[in-house]
This record gives C-alpha cells, sequence and structure tokens, in this order.
C-alpha cells in the first residue's frame, strides 16, 4: 500500500507543479496533513483557492472550490483514467496540468498501471501513523516553544519540520518511510550547521531510540510499538543535544 500511496500523492504533487509558481526549495509542491479528515492537500491551486486532496479513509482523489467537490475513487482505476479526470476536473484554469515530475521515485508508472484498494487496514494504520506524527510534532514545536510547518514532502514522502536554534543550529525533524536508514517507518531528527549535517556521535545516548551517523546523521526511533509520549519524548531529549 505504501508504494501506491506514495504515488496517488503525486498527482497532487504534479497538480502543484502545474498551477503554483515554483519556489527553489520545492515548497509550493508539499503537502499538509489533515488529522480530522484524514487527507492529504496541496496549497491552494488557484486565486480562488481550489486545492486537490487524497483521503486515506476513501482511497479517492478529491478536487475542491467554494462551491462543490469532485471525486474519483483510485479503486480499479488506471493511471490513464486518473490523469483523463485530473485534465477535465481543471480545464478552467488558465494553466494546463501536466504529470512531470522533476525527480526520480522508486517506483515505475506507466498509463496501465491501475489502482486497487486492497487492503483498508492498511490504509487505517498509515493514516493512524500520519496523525500520530502531526500529532507529535506539534506538540514538540510547543514544548520547545519553536515554529515550523508541518508538511509532507512527495518526493521522499515523509512528514517533516524545520527550525533554527538560538545557536544558530539548524534542526530538521520527521517521519520517514522504510529506507536506507531503516527499514519500517520511523521518527527522525538531525542537526546542520550551514549545510553540514552534524555528527552525534559524542552526544549522550537516548532514552528512546538512538544516535546514527551512516549516510543520516541524527537520532532514529521506530515507530513499532511506540505512542505520542515516547515519540514526544524522543524528540525532546534529542533537541537538547543540539542545543548545547
Amino acid at each position: 500500500m505504501i508504494e501506491q500511496i506514495h504515488l496517488a500523492i503525486q498527482y497532487l504533487a504534479t497538480a502543484a507543479i502545474s498551477f503554483i509558481d515554483k519556489k527553489e526549495d520545492d515548497s509550493h509542491t508539499n503537502l499538509g496533513f489533515s488529522i480530522a479528515s484524514k487527507t492529504m492537500s496541496t496549497r491552494p491551486l488557484s486565486e480562488k483557492g481550489e486545492s486537490l486532496s487524497f483521503s486515506y479513509d476513501h482511497f479517492a482523489l478529491t478536487w475542491k472550490n467554494t462551491h462543490e467537490e469532485k471525486s474519483i475513487s483510485l479503486d480499479g482505476k488506471t493511471h490513464l483514467q486518473i490523469l483523463q479526470w485530473l485534465e477535465k476536473t481543471t480545464a478552467h484554469l488558465s494553466k494546463t496540468y501536466h504529470y512531470d515530475l522533476h525527480y526520480d521515485l522508486p517506483y515505475s508508472i506507466d498509463h496501465n498501471y491501475t489502482y486497487y484498494r486492497k487492503d483498508q487496514n492498511r490504509l487505517n494504520e498509515l493514516s493512524q501513523l500520519r496523525t500520530l506524527a502531526q500529532d507529535t510534532f506539534e506538540n514538540f514545536l510547543d514544548d520547545q516553544v519553536l515554529v515550523s510547518e508541518i508538511r509532507v514532502w512527495p518526493h521522499h514522502f515523509d512528514t517533516g519540520g524545520f527550525v533554527i536554534l538560538e545557536n544558530g543550529i539548524g534542526v530538521g525533524f520527521g517521519l520517514g518511510i522504510p529506507d536506507d536508514v531503516h527499514d519500517d517507518y520511523y521518527f527522525y531528527i538531525g542537526g546542520y550547521q550551514g549545510h553540514d549535517a552534524i555528527d552525534p556521535k559524542k552526544f549522550p545516548p537516548l532514552t528512546h531510540g538512538h544516535w546514527v551517523n551512516t549516510g543520516f546523521k541524527g537520532g532514529i526511533l521506530s515507530v513499532v510499538g511506540v505512542d505520542k509520549q515516547k515519540s514526544l519524548s524522543f524528540l525532546n531529549e534529542a533537541i537538547t543535544s543540539y542545543k548545547k
């Protein structure tokens, strides 16, 4: 299901690329997650505030404007059918929708690629992970009296934020999907002096999670058996090492 959801949100990313003025850091493509509706949504795509969202509960895309909503279930739909729906749905805009990514994904897709809603329980589990992350990060920022957007980045499909501490160190934090760093979903936090990642090898051990310095340099915490108390404790404890 991770592959299908990761591919599904590329329709949101390509809508943002098509309709929003480009930003150098690609922040125009990132997405917001709603705990209440269990959806990922684009930034406003037009002056009227129109947006495109993906729903975990309905496994569907929804185009919203101030007057109406138009949805398409992804279950049983091909990539081509979804592209045709998007082209028709956005035809009233002054710009044209194009499915054109400027980054590579770990999956291939062609016009015949078909989406299937095989396991709603797994979809629920994945939306619960995004809910846990969103809730944790909002509380973490409050605890630390810091400000950051919490966004989903469609390329690596992580939920994350970034802050600058009083000592000038930048700290990124987030929820990552299974990759070379860890073979399951995981929370992460890493510090940066300018563009250089800070090696955490001299930091004290963490109560929850552990420090790594191969490839990614920072702290990680597997989501297995983790609740908000543990994930929040992990971030609050880890950031103290970057403040010193």
